[in-house]
């Protein structure tokens, strides 16, 4: 990638446009719809975990892989450290630290604290395409993982009046 110059300004706003997709991101998957995370990657965008040899590429093949996550599913991101390079008015790049707290099998209510069940980074490209900023790809290093926890039905809490 080059370093094309850029004007300050518009430079601190592709910076702010591209975290911003990436806090998107994350809340599409804890608190919104997850299948529209699709709508944030380029249509030929992929998602990629190396260590687990997942590659998934397109916004179809992302939409039904993201939209496949279980309904029971609980999960909260956490992510800090997101630095933003911006390489050229329509490129950038970026890296940040996650960690997902996540169990299965929820019914409602509030949970015991739990461990992360993972953490580590993310890659990112983004371009810069008709007017705004998507993923073009998104590649998750893990430094600690482990399988999603499943609740029983014994320690679901109990609705509240």
């Amino acid at each position: 990638m080059t370093n094309e110059p850029m004007d300050r300004l518009d430079q601190l706003l592709a910076e702010r446009a591209c975290e911003r997709l990436l806090i998107d991101f994350l809340h599409r998957l804890d608190l919104g719809e997850p299948a529209s995370v699709a709508d944030l990657f380029t249509p030929d965008g992929t998602w990629e975990w190396p260590e687990g040899e997942r590659r998934i590429e397109g916004r179809d093949a992302l939409r039904a892989y993201f939209a496949s996550r279980p309904a029971d599913r609980l999960s909260r991101r956490m992510c800090s450290n997101i630095l933003v390079d911006i390489h050229s008015p329509t490129t950038a790049t970026a890296i940040s630290y996650f960690a997902t707290y996540r169990v299965d099998g929820w019914t409602g209510g509030i949970l015991p604290p739990r461990l992360p069940a993972n953490a580590g980074h993310y890659e990112d490209t983004f371009r810069h395409e008709d007017g705004r900023w998507l993923l073009a790809s998104r590649t998750l290093h893990l430094a600690f993982g482990g399988p999603t926890e499943r609740l029983r039905p014994a320690e679901a809490p109990a609705a509240r009046d």
